[in-house]
């Protein structure tokens, strides 16, 4: 960190520019970030800050009496979070008003520390985010106003980042799949029954999209309502590849559940091709047309050709012993139903056997175990009876699956097809990151319709902060949660020198704290200068928390 003060001619005119600055290399290459304009500052003053940073190993020096320290601000993951989001041009792309530095205010703290509007404004009154941003006291309504903004921009957005990202040279495989989040009120307006993928009965929900690229880096998110099939959100994502991303070589990689002949017939409209997987009862279906044989199914890959569709096949050892360890734990759950059914009959002579042998077959059904294992009953004992034939032509298909693809040999081997689908776990990886793992979608503090789209959009983009810092931090001991929790342990120290002004400094991190830095490539400044903006929020905790216990207690008299 350093003083630029320079003068120059303009206009026959002398001008003095003094900014406070920080030096970095990129690629060998010195950079230099501008922290503060001290222009207007007076001499006195800019005759501090070129002391203090002359004594910043030692500012004792400038004293001879002790300067009392106290806590400041925590600096260390907002700062880092912010030169990421500048790195990967999310800065740039939201720009740089008001709204624009909340919405990356909301980003931010989600990777810190997920939670609602509130929690969020609750969370800037112990960062030092207005400093770094550069941006006036808020509180949780200015973040709503600013959720507003940037839905309406989002498209934008997205467009930006995909061409900042990626310039002429276009990705030609995108993942896409789509998962649920369900909601506890009732009152979101894209809310609605719909399969529950989280297995939450009695509650509504939104469907949530989300393409990547083939590296599984978030390239655009869309809400659904919670009532849509997963296939109906496909045309969207392709509409939004073809028109809004201008990308002409695509091929769109999804799930059995995905995508299905509508789909393969709006991409072939557009001249995309697909990459997804057939079902078990198709596979049986071409076994029984001839179109291959079970002896295709090997540890290796192997692939056939049927009216210009491609057909890879590959059996997984290691998946088909899981299957068969499960098949084996199913029969063993109803046995020990049967058993417990027959111990109560014995002990109860008026119980009827119809009755208990009701409830074994309801149990075999839900186990998707009843074609081989009947169960039945001589006079009061139930019995199991297990058909080997069945159980054999049942097993037949362990770890066997089947990719299906319209693009040419010449084009793509099976080897990277079958990489290509394997690379929807990524997609997969990132629903757990954003709905549970780390981000931590859920709850949706919001009802209106376009606020919920700026929650999952915000959640998208602090995502992409987080795949950043996956791959950064992949060879040190610690999670990407576990980092941004050091990082943001880094507070400044407000030093109180006896009859002067007080300054802030920033103190040497610990050993973890700087692996994780230089990782990234952040130095963190010396000497920290806060404007002293205070964060307020409009809701209060301690009225909050009178309300809720005059409540109870009214509840309790009534």
């Amino acid at each position: 960190m350093f003083i630029d003060d320079q003068t120059y001619t303009k206009n026959n005119k002398i001008y003095r520019r003094i900014l406070l600055r920080n030096s970095y290399r990129v690629n060998g290459k010195i950079r230099h970030d501008t922290i503060a304009n001290l222009s207007q500052c007076s001499d006195e003053e800019i005759k501090a800050f070129k002391l203090a940073i002359k004594h910043k190993g030692d500012l004792n020096k400038l004293t001879t009496e002790k300067s009392k320290t106290k806590q400041g601000l925590s600096v260390g993951a907002v700062w880092t979070i912010n030169h990421l989001a500048k790195e990967l041009g999310i800065s740039k792309a939201l720009g740089k008003s008001r709204e624009a530095k909340l919405c990356l205010w909301m980003i931010m703290a989600t990777v810190i520390e997920q939670g609602s509007r509130l929690s969020a404004t609750r969370l800037a009154q112990r960062h030092a985010v207005c400093d770094i941003l550069n941006i006036d006291s808020f509180n949780e309504d200015d973040l709503y106003k600013a959720m507003d903004w940037l839905e309406e921009r989002q498209d934008k957005i997205e467009n930006q980042l995909f061409n900042d990202r990626y310039g002429n040279h276009k990705p030609q495989f995108y993942l896409y799949d789509v998962t649920s989040s369900y909601f506890e009120g009732q009152q979101n307006e894209l809310s609605a029954w719909g399969y529950n993928r989280d297995g939450k009965k009695g509650k509504k929900q939104i469907v949530i999209g989300l393409m990547t690229d083939e590296d599984g880096c978030p390239i655009c998110t869309e809400v659904f309502q919670g009532n849509i099939k997963d296939t109906g959100t496909v045309k969207n994502q392709i509409e939004k590849i073809a028109n809004r991303f201008g990308v002409k070589e695509v091929t769109m990689v999804g799930d059995r559940g995905m995508i299905k002949s509508i789909q393969i017939k709006d991409l072939s409209e557009e001249d995309f091709h697909y990459i997804t997987a057939i079902t078990k009862p198709q596979i049986e279906k071409l076994i029984k047309k001839g179109i291959f044989q079970l002896a295709l199914f090997d540890d290796d890959i192997a692939e056939i050709t049927d009216n210009n569709t491609r057909y890879i096949f590959r059996r997984n050892p290691v998946r088909a012993d899981v299957i068969a360890i499960d098949r084996e734990s199913k029969l063993d759950t109803l046995k020990k139903l049967v058993a417990q059914q027959n111990r109560y009959l014995a002990e109860h002579s008026r119980a009827k056997v119809e009755v208990a042998l009701r409830k074994c077959i309801a149990k075999s059904v839900s186990l998707r175990i009843n074609k081989w294992a009947k169960c039945t009953n001589e006079g009061r004992e139930i019995q199991i009876e297990i058909d080997t034939d069945e159980k054999d032509k049942a097993s037949r298909l362990d770890g066997c699956y089947v990719l299906k693809t319209d693009l040419p040999a010449s084009f793509a081997s099976s080897y990277r097809i079958h990489e290509r689908y394997k690379d929807l776990t990524e997609v997969e990886f990132a629903f757990r990151t954003m709905k549970t793992v780390f981000l931590e979608m859920r709850g949706i503090y919001v009802r209106k319709a376009n606020r919920t789209r700026a929650h999952v959009f915000i959640i998208m983009l602090a995502y992409l902060i987080a795949y950043k810092l996956r791959r950064l931090w992949y060879d040190v001991e610690v999670t990407v949660e576990e980092g941004v929790k050091e990082l943001a342990s880094v507070c400044s120290t407000i030093v109180l020198p006896p009859g002067q002004e007080s300054y802030q400094t920033i103190p040497e991190p610990r050993e973890l704290g700087k692996i994780l830095l230089s990782k990234i490539g952040v130095t963190l400044p010396d000497v920290f200068i806060s404007r002293n903006i205070k964060v307020v929020t409009r809701k209060k905790l301690v009225s909050e928390r009178k309300i809720k216990k005059y409540n109870i207690l009214n509840k309790k008299i009534t």
